[in-house]
């Protein structure tokens, strides 16, 4: 494993064409030597935003990205590859692969949809946050290691355990000297959402997600990304994290992430 660097402005470095290196701002929560989820996904989206700059005007606008998480991430350089599976003048697929020592770790896939005017008709059920400020700032490190964690600015609103809303922010580039589009600035937080509103204390329970799907009905815009989150642990060890996704004008989207629920501690029944 190479030693991650300590970049201070970013949670990446560009290191070739498609390589990058995380930075300790990237790291996990769950284990030093791994990445948080975060971070790596805003990069993938960065990463198809790049694939798909000679396009950056075409009209089309993301309206879901997946990511299925296919094991422990290494806080390590990794590569992505990206291709467009179904082009289109009004619908494109784009697939991407996270690779790390020639092992894929992530696949994750992007619908970018055509534009045109609904404001005649728009509208959505979901009620807007209440303001950044009227938050309350919020140490998640208490709860959660890790350098990412210690990276976001977090404004918390909790309710009870498994149901809490939360605005999150980050002075830091997705990678070193970058710009990142709005909705990669956006997305690079959203994962986020399964350590602000637990069920269980992470000491005695584990409840990582394998994977994240993102829906957006608008195209959001920074700085903050807000997150109204449930979670729901099932009999059988399986867990659901719902989030209705905001920024500073109301809602623009949804987010899940299933989870894998399982007890730390031999006491625990």
């Amino acid at each position: 494993m190479t030693t991650p660097t300590a970049a201070p402005d970013s949670y990446y470095q560009r290191t070739g064409e498609h390589r990058y290196k995380p930075t300790l701002h990237a790291q996990g929560a769950w284990h030093p030597d791994e990445q948080h989820f975060s971070p790596l996904g805003g990069l993938i989206s960065h990463a198809i935003d790049r694939h798909r700059a000679d396009r950056s005007a075409d009209g089309l606008a993301l309206a879901r990205i997946s990511y299925d998480i296919l094991g422990l991430i290494a806080l390590d350089e990794c590569e992505i590859t990206v291709e467009t599976v179904r082009p289109g003048r009004t619908i494109e697929l784009v697939e991407a692969v996270v690779s790390i020592a020639d092992r894929a770790v992530v696949r994750a896939r992007a619908w970018f949809l055509a534009q045109l005017d609904t404001s005649a008709v728009a509208g959505t059920f979901d009620q807007p946050l209440p303001a950044p400020e009227e938050f309350e700032p919020w140490d998640m490190s208490g709860p959660w290691p890790g350098g990412y964690i210690a990276s976001v600015d977090v404004r918390r609103r909790f309710t009870a355990p498994g149901r809490s809303a939360a605005w999150l922010s980050t002075p830091l580039e997705v990678v070193a000297g970058e710009p990142s589009s709005p909705h990669t600035a956006f997305i690079a937080l959203v994962d986020t959402a399964n350590g602000i509103a637990v069920r269980q204390e992470p000491g005695e329970w584990m409840f990582p997600n394998t994977d994240l799907t993102i829906h957006f009905h608008r195209r959001p815009e920074g700085p903050w990304t807000g997150l109204d989150t449930s979670v729901s642990f099932g009999p059988t060890g399986l867990g659901v994290t719902s989030t209705v996704l905001h920024d500073v004008h109301g809602p623009v989207g949804r987010a899940e992430q299933i989870l894998t629920v399982r007890p730390l501690k031999r006491d625990i029944p």
